[in-house]
């Protein structure tokens, strides 16, 4: 537990979120890794697909598709 009365010093180390190793916070440029390496790394893995944030699909409706062939239509024709 941190008890001083500057936030920034409770919070100076934190874990590499790619090996774990504990690591100085400010002053990092690869942070919040350790090394470039692990940052290299966790890149390589958004790279090749393995995270992904979640989203949520949708289908279009055979009526959903007519309303925007629709609204598409009468735009060209105002335009």
């Amino acid at each position: 537990m941190c008890y001083s009365v500057n936030s920034l010093n409770c919070m100076s180390k934190v874990k590499c979120p790619n090996c774990s190793r504990q690591t100085e916070y400010y002053g990092n440029e690869f942070r919040p890794f350790c090394s470039e390496r692990c940052k290299l790394i966790d890149f390589g893995e958004w790279a090749d697909g393995k995270y992904a944030l979640p989203s949520q699909t949708s289908t279009l409706s055979e009526e959903d598709l007519r309303e925007i062939e629709k609204d598409l239509a009468n735009k060209e024709r105002t335009n």
